[in-house]
């Protein structure tokens, strides 16, 4: 099942400093929900476990996280994959940063995942509404840390 989603928002920040948060993941998993842990592989690459609960499946998932694109100041884009329980996800996540007057930057985020397996399945209509409300806490989220 494939979930995509994507919108802008505007910041009170320098392109520099939104460009430096996003591609630090000890400063931007934390804000993802359900956050449970994250362990740095190497400077573009990291773990991250999230608890996940739809319907009656319950447990943690772990997706390995890659920058595979960065241009300071302008662009970051991630890729992932990794196992949930009943199934497994590939993600895609990008940040395009534009400055915007008085100096702010305005955000232009997007993203795409793939769910597959048994979860897929059982979770049904449930996850696209679930993947948009979490995805809308994060980007509240990032707002919210960079305001």
């Amino acid at each position: 099942m494939e979930i995509k989603f994507g919108g802008d928002f505007v910041v009170m920040k320098k392109p520099e400093e939104v460009y430096d948060f996003l591609v630090d993941p000890n400063r931007f998993c934390p804000l993802l929900p359900d956050y449970q842990s994250m362990e740095l592989l190497d400077d573009k690459n990291f773990l991250v476990k999230l608890s996940v609960g739809i319907s009656h499946i319950r447990g943690t998932a772990a997706v390995k996280m890659s920058l595979i694109e960065s241009q300071r100041p302008r662009r970051a884009l991630y890729e992932g994959n990794g196992d949930v329980p009943g199934g497994s996800t590939t993600l895609r996540a990008g940040f395009d940063l534009e400055s915007a007057p008085g100096g702010n930057t305005k955000v232009i985020w997007s993203g795409q995942s793939n769910v597959m397996g048994r979860i897929a399945s059982l979770a049904g209509g449930l996850l696209q509404p679930l993947a948009k409300k979490n995805v809308q806490k994060l980007i509240d989220g990032l707002q919210q840390a960079l305001g």
